[in-house]
């Protein structure tokens, strides 16, 4: 049995030698293979309808609204460049916020912008971008006695939209920090009127009031720092996932060339 077994070893030797020659040449494989510059299939071949329809709730300015001129809006914006750049047709399908992912999946729509944030329960059937737009909150104080975090709190007075997401943040910190003084308002405004006119420290709003009440006041100098991240995506169907690549290429070569900060230069 052990002279069996003596020349049984130089074969199993060999055995797991080639396996692993197989494996090493297996993965050297896939590494170059997803080295190697792939061409997105042609855009108009994922439009069978011969434009890109894009679903907008325009209810939500200045992120989408609607007039007797027609849509207007950033995701207006985005979407128009995002076709222009993609190289098709566009045609916005505007409704409620309720019934955007049910057009996705009833093909509908081909893609959503919407103010979405990435929703992992959906992602079976529903294919996110790369985010286009951050909308967390943000602390907002006076450039000359600036908050740049929450924990530099204790001992100031914050404000904020009562029953809000900054309510909720706040009182989060709350637990984690020494006191601090609290002081909800009605808008996000309106906090953010108490920090100019002198009645907080600082403000806790989400980004776009942030930038909108700055807009409103260019003369009033003032610090922004980030709290959270709430990020913005665009969704498509998740069995239709070149026309996710082509979205996500769009948005890439935006960003590039400063298109995407300029459209929300324009409205924020």
């Amino acid at each position: 049995m052990a002279a069996r077994a003596d020349r049984l070893r130089p074969l199993t030797v060999l055995v797991v030698a080639s396996v692993a020659l197989w494996a090493l040449a297996g993965a050297l494989f896939a590494v170059r293979w997803a080295s190697v510059p792939r061409s997105l299939p042609h855009a108009r071949s994922l439009f069978p309808y011969g434009e890109m329809r894009i679903g907008v709730d325009a209810s939500s300015p200045p992120f989408a609204a609607v007039s007797a001129d027609g849509l207007f809006g950033l995701e207006v914006d985005l979407g128009q460049a995002l076709a222009e750049q993609i190289g098709v047709p566009l045609r916005f399908v505007n409704m409620g916020f309720d019934g955007l992912y049910d057009s996705l999946r009833a093909d509908q729509v081909d893609i959503v912008i919407a103010q979405l944030l990435f929703d992992p329960m959906l992602t079976r059937a529903v294919r996110y971008s790369r985010p286009y737009y951050n909308a967390g909150l943000v602390l907002v104080s006076p450039a000359a006695r600036p908050v740049l975090s929450m924990a530099a709190l204790p001992g100031r007075a914050l404000a904020y939209e009562f029953g809000s997401e900054a309510d909720a943040e706040a009182r989060r910190w709350l637990r984690r920090v020494l006191p601090f003084e609290q002081r909800p308002y009605e808008l996000p405004s309106f906090a953010l009127d108490a920090v100019r006119l002198g009645q907080a420290d600082a403000a806790l709003v989400d980004a776009a009031s942030a930038h909108l009440y700055l807009r409103d006041y260019p003369n009033w100098k003032a610090e922004i720092s980030r709290v959270t991240d709430s990020l913005y995506v665009i969704a498509s169907r998740a069995d239709r996932p070149a026309l996710a690549e082509h979205v996500n290429a769009a948005l890439d070569a935006l960003e590039a060339d400063g298109r995407l900060a300029r459209l929300i230069a324009r409205w924020f």
